[in-house]
């Protein structure tokens, strides 16, 4: 007979709605199928059976086990294999509302350029408004490629937006797809009712708009200060950076341009409030890849805010549509990369970014000349520099999109879905990602590959596609081979350091541990570039290369774009009866 230790019990620690798929992993060293029970809190025997033998992962190092359990009623249960026993889960409906709330309430948190307050914060994160204003003028001088910058004529406001991660720095490249995401979620119709008006906790709940779009819109309006003026002339690297860094540096008119990016001059140490940041705050040259970012992100909140707000709407149109143009005139000022202090976000693929812009501005205008720019090609998973994605999402589900169009873009995406399906069988703890890489924040991977598994549900009414993304969810809160939660808040064994410079209790215990609803980075074997990774590296199984320290920026970072499709698939999740 095994003993405990035996046998590990993995499973999503949060619970599951009575009618989705419930399914827990076991990794034991047992060939052969062993006894399982589901128990009430008084002992009494629900649901018995033996596990499915799935045999090694290489992914993971475990030898593992399948239990599905989809038959259990609501009510509050054990899991009981082979003399181990799970920690005690619900079944039962509204599991996700909670989790879906808290991932938004995390974007209030990150607002800059206002105070923190308790009221929606909660008690303990309440803090001064950092960078506030924020009129900051463009980077001057040299830079460490030994370009020499001649800055801006004057000084511009920036005030507000997000700081991206950990660190306090704003990148409009970030902002794209993380925006894009919650902004997707309303257009999807996946959350309503979850995020009417007063249900989220934010300063505009209450002001008759949708609380998702209110949280969003915080960004778009810092996205827009962002955008150069028209007629304003500023250096720009023009062609291809040499090997070692330097740039040819042409005076250009940047009209409709977007800065990429405003932080500090050099990097801050940990911890750092962001009202105590010492650092000089400068804006960076502007790049295609912004530019068309904006554009995307502008005509999508023009589109949705039409009717809400009709001034705010057209503001946004203007500027989609200048951003364009100015990406036309500009088709490929790449991201320079000689600064300290923040993240460089360079990318030197810009079609997808430009095939994302057109499918936004054709949904907005319907003018055939960006329907002569829309993507065609496979459905890859999104991230902020692979952005096609996001762009044949909007096709298939924004209004008045001519059917011919719509029909080709679901089925692109559910063509995606079903190898994200096929992945999941091949799989040892059934994630709908069956790879060996892991990168730096493969958990959002995961997610924005739930969130595409979720469309494709909705377009085909084919349950495998949301048991597929129930897969991903179940492994984030839990069903993994470290028994973890990668969220905070959430589960029996939650994140608690991320690498986060105000939630850094572990550091000064004045300061706040993170909120409930922050996702980790999660596993990361092929960037492993702090020192806690550099510990790991060549020693842990793929799905293994992870630790909870607020110094592994490598593993447990937490970004906007990484918490967006948190939040979509959460209300996905919550979103149908159950």
């Amino acid at each position: 007979m095994l003993l405990m230790t035996d046998a590990a019990i993995h499973l999503n620690q949060i619970g599951f709605r009575p009618g989705d798929p419930k399914q827990a992993i076991v990794a034991a060293p047992s060939p052969e199928p062993l006894p399982w029970t589901l128990e009430r809190a008084d002992g009494r025997i629900v649901l018995k059976g033996r596990t499915s033998v799935a045999g090694d992962d290489a992914a993971t190092g475990d030898h593992v086990h399948h239990i599905a359990f989809d038959a259990a009623p609501a009510g509050r249960y054990r899991l009981k294999v082979a003399g181990a026993a799970s920690q005690p889960f619900p079944v039962a409906p509204g599991i996700y509302r909670p989790l879906a709330h808290a991932a938004l309430n995390f974007f209030y948190h990150q607002r800059a350029g206002t105070p923190i307050l308790a009221r929606w914060a909660g008690e303990g994160w309440a803090r001064p408004a950092g960078h506030a204003p924020e009129v900051a003028a463009c980077f001057s001088g040299k830079d460490e490629a030994g370009n020499v910058w001649p800055g801006c004529d004057q000084p511009r406001d920036v005030t507000g937006g997000w700081y991206d991660a950990g660190d306090h720095g704003k990148y409009v490249v970030n902002a794209g797809i993380s925006v894009w995401t919650l902004q997707n979620l309303y257009e999807a119709g996946f959350a309503r009712p979850l995020f009417a008006d007063g249900q989220a906790r934010l300063p505009e709940a209450g002001n008759g708009h949708d609380d998702l779009l209110d949280e969003a819109r915080w960004e778009v309006e810092w996205m827009l200060r962002m955008q150069v003026p028209a007629g304003t002339m500023l250096a720009l690297p023009v062609g291809e950076p040499a090997s070692d860094g330097r740039l040819t540096l042409v005076r250009r008119d940047a009209g409709g341009m977007a800065f990429h990016k405003v932080a500090d001059r050099r990097w801050t140490a940990l911890p750092m409030p962001p009202a105590d940041d010492p650092e000089d705050r400068l804006i960076y040259p502007p790049s295609t890849a912004a530019t068309l970012n904006l554009a995307a992100v502008a005509a999508q909140a023009a589109r949705l805010w039409r009717n809400a707000d009709p001034a705010f709407a057209d503001r946004c149109r203007k500027a989609a549509l200048a951003a364009w143009d100015a990406a036309e005139r500009h088709p490929r000022i790449l991201a320079a990369q000689g600064f300290t202090g923040s993240g460089g976000y360079g990318d030197g693929q810009l079609d997808d970014d430009r095939a994302w812009a057109a499918a936004e501005l054709f949904a907005l205008t319907g003018d055939a000349r960006f329907a002569d720019r829309l993507g065609k090609g496979a459905v890859e998973v999104p991230n902020w520099a692979d952005t096609g994605a996001l762009g044949t999402i909007t096709l298939a589900v924004a209004d008045g999109m001519p059917d011919a169009i719509r029909r080709d873009a679901r089925a692109r995406i559910v063509t995606a879905a079903d190898g994200f399906v096929a992945e999941a069988g091949q799989s040892g703890y059934a994630i709908p990602y069956a790879g060996q890489r892991y990168a730096w924040g493969s958990n959002s991977d995961l997610l924005n590959r739930a969130m595409l598994l979720g469309l494709a549900a909705r377009f085909t009414d084919d349950a495998k596609y949301r048991r597929a993304a129930l897969g991903a969810m179940d492994y984030v809160l839990g069903r993994n081979p470290l028994g973890q939660s990668y969220l905070t808040g959430f589960g029996w064994k939650p994140m608690q350091n991320p690498h986060h410079r105000f939630w850094a209790k572990s550091l000064d215990a004045s300061l706040p541990p993170p909120p409930p609803g922050v996702v980790s980075g999660g596993p990361n074997n092929s960037a492993m570039s702090d020192d806690v990774a550099k510990t790991l590296k060549g020693k842990c199984a793929p799905q293994r290369c992870w630790a909870d320290h607020i110094r592994a920026y490598a593993l447990n970072e937490v970004t906007i774009n990484w918490n967006a499709p948190l939040v979509w698939v959460a209300a996905y999740l919550d979103s149908d009866p159950a």
